[in-house]
């Protein structure tokens, strides 16, 4: 794996980390908010959940060999 794939790979994983813990973050704002009496414990869970969620994803990619989400190859 070259450099320039590796770069790639955790770019998206960290794109991908930012994005899942703020839709849990958010997530457990708004149920800790309308549910549950302004507890703590829904905005633990959810932005668990979002970074064990990226965590997975990211093991996932980079222990893949090939890049699947680059552009699709020229025909030759």
């Amino acid at each position: 794996m070259s450099e320039k794939e590796l770069g790639q790979k955790w770019d998206r994983c960290l794109a991908d980390c930012a994005v899942k813990f703020g839709t849990g973050l958010g997530l457990g704002i708004v149920f800790s908010v309308v549910f549950f009496k302004r507890r703590t414990w829904p905005i633990v869970f959810g932005t668990g959940l979002g970074l064990g969620m990226a965590y997975s994803n990211c093991q996932n990619d980079l222990r893949s060999r090939y890049v699947l989400h680059s552009k699709v190859a020229k025909e030759q």
